[in-house]
Parts: C-alpha cells; sequence; structure tokens
C-alpha cells in the first residue's frame, strides 16, 4: 500500500514539474489541479470535467464583491438616479474581468500571494505596508459584512446580539476545521443565494427598454451626487480586498499556468454574474424606489422599503440575497485579510493548514472575524463612520494596488514567460488612467461638498 502511495505522490509531481508548475503547486498533492486534470483524463472526460477542476476562485472572487456594502450602493445608484446611470455597473465588470484575470496570472506564475509578491520584488518593508494598508481598509468592511447580517436577521425579528455571534461562530468553525474543498463548497453553495437579486429584478417589471439604453449608453453624472455614486460603483465593484484574494486563493488552490485557459473562463463568469446581479439591484430599486421617491441609506432600508412597492415576495427575496452576500462575504474578506497577513509575515497561508497547532493563518482569520463580530453587536454604536472611513480607505488603496498588480505582471522575475506583452500592458494602463479618473472625480466632488458646508 505504502508502495502505491509514494508511486501516486511521484507521478503527481512528475506531471507538475512536466507542466511547469512553480514549487508551491508541488504541495497537497491529493488536491492539487494537475492531478485532477489526470484523473479526468485517464478518465476520458472532456473540456467541462476540467473546468470544474479549477472552478472557484473567480466565481467566489466576483461574486463576494456583491457584499452589503457593494448591494447598498447598486441601491442607491438605482433609488437616487433611476436608469441614468447603470452604465457604469457594465463599464466597472469590464474592469473587473481585467485586473481579475491579471492577478490570477501572477499567482499562478509566481506562487505568491499579493502580498507574498510584493515582498518577494520590493523587499519586507513593502510587504509590511501592504499588509497595514488592506487591515486598516478590509477591517471596516468586515464589520460591513457583519451588519449585513444584523440587517437581514432583524427582518424576521432576530436581533444582532444573537444573529451576529452564532455567524462568526459558524463561518469560524467551517473555515478553521473544514479543509479547503470543504470550505470551497460551502462557500459556492452559499454563493448561489445572489440569484435572488435577479428574480428581484424581473420583479419590479422595469422599463427594459431604458434599461439596455442605459447601460449601453454613457451619461454623464448631474451633479456631485451623480459622480460621488459612479466612483463608489466602480470602488465596490473593483475592491482591492477581492483582487488580494483571487491571488491569493489561486495560490491555495494551485492553480498554474497551465490551467490558466480553463481559469479564464471561470473568471470571467464569476465577474459577469456580479455585473448582472449589481444591475438586477440597481434595476429594482430603480423601477420601485426611484420612481415613487424613496430615499435609503443601506441595503436594509431597501428591503423594508421594496414591501409596499413591489410585495412582501419581493422584500423576502431581498433578505435573503443579503443575508447569503452577507455570509460569503463575511467568510471571504477575513479570508483575503489572513492570507495577506501570513504572507508579510512569511507564514504559510492555506486552508489546509493543521488547525490543531498555532497557525498565524487561522489565527488571523478568527481574530478579525470576531473583533468585526464584537464591534457589530455593541449596542447603539455609530458602525456607519466606521463603514464610510473603511471605503475610503479602499478608494485610495485601488490605484496602489492596480499599479502594483501592472507592475508585477511585467517583471520577468516574478512572471517569467508569463509576463504582460505590450498590447495588455497598454489596456493596463489605459484602465489605471480611468479609475484615476473616478477617484479624482470623487475626491474633487468630497472636497466641493465640504467647502459648500462650511
Amino acid at each position: 500500500m505504502s508502495t502505491h502511495r509514494k508511486n501516486g505522490k511521484s507521478l503527481v509531481r512528475r506531471l507538475h514539474e512536466k507542466a511547469g508548475a512553480p514549487p508551491h503547486a508541488v504541495a497537497h498533492h491529493r488536491r492539487g489541479i494537475a492531478a485532477k486534470f489526470a484523473r479526468f483524463r485517464a478518465a476520458g472526460l472532456g473540456g467541462f470535467a476540467a473546468f470544474l477542476a479549477v472552478l472557484g476562485p473567480g466565481l467566489l472572487a466576483g461574486l463576494s464583491d456583491d457584499d452589503p456594502a457593494g448591494i447598498t450602493t447598486y441601491s442607491v445608484l438605482g433609488a437616487d438616479h433611476g436608469y441614468r446611470l447603470l452604465w457604469i455597473i457594465p463599464a466597472s465588470t469590464i474592469l473587473l474581468v481585467q485586473f481579475h484575470l491579471m492577478a490570477m496570472r501572477i499567482g499562478a506564475a509566481s506562487g505568491k500571494g499579493f502580498v507574498g509578491a510584493i515582498r518577494a520584488r520590493w523587499g519586507c518593508r513593502w510587504g509590511y505596508l501592504a499588509v497595514v494598508g488592506l487591515l486598516l481598509a478590509n477591517f471596516g468592511t468586515i464589520c460591513a459584512e457583519y451588519a449585513g447580517i444584523s440587517a437581514a436577521c432583524s427582518l424576521v425579528g432576530i436581533p444582532s446580539w444573537i444573529s451576529v455571534p452564532i455567524a462568526a461562530i459558524l463561518i469560524s468553525l467551517v473555515v478553521v476545521l473544514g479543509s479547503f474543498h470543504r470550505v470551497e463548497r460551502v462557500l459556492l453553495i452559499v454563493s448561489a443565494t445572489l440569484a435572488l437579486y435577479i428574480v428581484d429584478g424581473i420583479l419590479a417589471k422595469p422599463d427594459w427598454p431604458l434599461v439596455w439604453y442605459n447601460a449601453l449608453v454613457p451619461n454623464r453624472p448631474p451633479d456631485t451626487a451623480g459622480w460621488i455614486a459612479v466612483a463608489a460603483t466602480l470602488g465596490t465593484t473593483l475592491a482591492p480586498w477581492g483582487l488580494a484574494f483571487i491571488q491569493s486563493y489561486a495560490v491555495d488552490k494551485k492553480i498554474t499556468v497551465a490551467n490558466l485557459r480553463w481559469e479564464r473562463v471561470d473568471v470571467v463568469i464569476g465577474s459577469i454574474l456580479t455585473g448582472v446581479i449589481g444591475l438586477a439591484i440597481a434595476v429594482a430599486c430603480a423601477a420601485t424606489l426611484h420612481r415613487a421617491g424613496v430615499h435609503i441609506d443601506d441595503a436594509g432600508d431597501a428591503a423594508i422599503a421594496l414591501r409596499p412597492l413591489a410585495g412582501s415576495f419581493a422584500t423576502v427575496l431581498f433578505g435573503a440575497g443579503l443575508l447569503g452576500a452577507s455570509l460569503l462575504a463575511a467568510a471571504i474578506v477575513p479570508l483575503a485579510t489572513a492570507y495577506s497577513i501570513a504572507e508579510g509575515a512569511g507564514s504559510p497561508a492555506s486552508l489546509d493548514l493543521d488547525s490543531r497547532h498555532f497557525r498565524l493563518f487561522y489565527v488571523a482569520f478568527v481574530g478579525l472575524t470576531l473583533a468585526a463580530a464584537s464591534v457589530v453587536s455593541l449596542p447603539r454604536l455609530p458602525l456607519i463612520p466606521l463603514i464610510y472611513s473603511s471605503q475610503v480607505v479602499n478608494a485610495v488603496m485601488l490605484p496602489l494596488h492596480v499599479v502594483a498588480l501592472q507592475l508585477l505582471a511585467r517583471d520577468p522575475a516574478i512572471m517569467g514567460d508569463a509576463r504582460s506583452g505590450t498590447a495588455s500592458l497598454m489596456a493596463g494602463w489605459g484602465s489605471i488612467a480611468l479609475i484615476l479618473a473616478c477617484v479624482g472625480a470623487l475626491a474633487w466632488s468630497w472636497a466641493g461638498s465640504s467647502a459648500m458646508a462650511r
């Protein structure tokens, strides 16, 4: 038996080395992607089975962007501006595909997550700075995810001091005690609840010709609030923690350059679904709340406001979608942060680590989860300033993050033969210029609003 096991491991190792896999891909042989491909080929299975082998990083990273902060942003976009600014969602989706593919390729080629690649390229000091920036931005976002759980459960009368701690404990147990594949399956099942928003968009009975026209034809925002909505939508769709997560998660899943053909499909599907769900939320609110002149402040307000306008069923669907989105993101954002903290410290970062001994990766995940759940459970705590401040940090970090990805993607020492070509570089810098313009417009709008307030 031991001889067969050793022969199996050596076969998998040779398959990895033949595929040009980086050193990280040779570990965890029983769940290596190359081993799955070998089994599928031996069984005579085709491309669809190969796609299932790599399914996960793109889908989870994309759909987790539709978190409570994202749902609130899309809801406000539709409720305050109607159909006029829908075009920013498809535009943001295109950028999401582009930069998720870039982060995925860097992880596959280098075998390092975002912070790990920064350490390798620019040294430990820059790695520590990246960890601090992500930690400051991500903690407020994690609090927003648990605030979403609280808001969704409050729709059925469950107080936050019950719903939030229970959610935190369950999520921690799944992540710490489960293997990589068990955790991934649970997250994929939870992500399916986001499809409820598509049903909500249809139930709202929108003006479909106006929806398609405004989704494809850009309209200039009419005022400061419109520019803020455009920049906020871009920032919530293309979140720095999502970019960090997809790169680290691809490394943990042992994706290699040889697997990128099918992984690109995973990224594109995940990003498009993210855009479709965001569009459905904005359309549902535009067709109901905007038409009735209702203003909202968060996703919980949107669910409650839909009841008299679109019926109790629409409210139930919106609330269930909010709960599913919150649970998904409450696992993904701490995971992204835990990956970054462990990579910054040079410690192992994987969902398959032995949880019976001290592991910085698991300690960081549980610590962030319990801290955020404790903050949200406190009565009368002003969560909005904390969440708002985290989004400001995200807006500042996004240009820095995408510029770092662009520089890493063209570095032959990091990427080898998989580095970006001229066309990819030009497209990347063009997209970065667009992001900088949106962030600049947001800063200009904030400065103008502050000046008027004085």
